[in-house]
C-alpha cells in the first residue's frame, strides 16, 4: 500500500506510511507534522473497534481533554502514553469508531524522521 501511494501519488513514505510537514497559522515559522498509516487488514491495532480504520487527532492539552471526556462519560480505552515526541491515547466514539489522540512534540518528531532518513510529502 505505501509502495502504491508513493509510485501514484508521490508521497514520500517510510516504515510508518507516509509524514505530511506543514506550518501552523498562528505561526508560519513553526512546522507541524501530520502521521498517515496504512495497517495490514490483519490488524489488530483497532481494536476494540470492528472497524478497519482509526483517526489520529492533533491535540493540545491531552490531560485536561481526557478528564473533561471523562467527565462526559466518553470511552477512554488506555492511559497516555508519553514519548519524545508526543503524548498519545486512544478513545471510541459513539459509532465504535476508535480515535487516537496526539499531543505532539514537533521537533522531537522532526529530529526522530530525520534520524531515520525519513523524508516529508510537503
Amino acid at each position: 500500500m505505501r509502495a502504491w501511494y508513493s509510485t501514484h501519488l508521490g508521497l514520500n513514505t517510510n516504515e510508518y506510511g507516509a509524514v505530511f510537514e506543514w506550518y501552523q497559522g498562528a505561526d508560519s515559522t513553526e512546522k507541524g507534522f501530520s502521521q498517515w498509516s496504512p495497517f495490514k487488514e490483519s490488524t489488530n491495532y483497532f481494536q476494540p473497534s470492528e472497524k478497519d480504520f482509526m483517526i489520529n487527532y492533533r491535540v493540545e492539552n491531552l490531560e485536561y481533554l481526557i478528564a473533561e471526556l471523562k467527565k462526559e462519560g466518553v470511552n477512554v480505552l488506555d492511559e497516555i502514553e508519553t514519548f519524545d515526541y508526543g503524548k498519545f491515547v486512544h478513545i471510541m466514539d459513539i459509532e465504535g469508531n476508535k480515535i487516537e489522540l496526539w499531543q505532539p512534540n514537533d521537533v522531537a518528531y522532526e529530529n526522530l524522521g530525520k534520524s531515520m532518513g525519513a523524508k516529508t510529502t510537503k
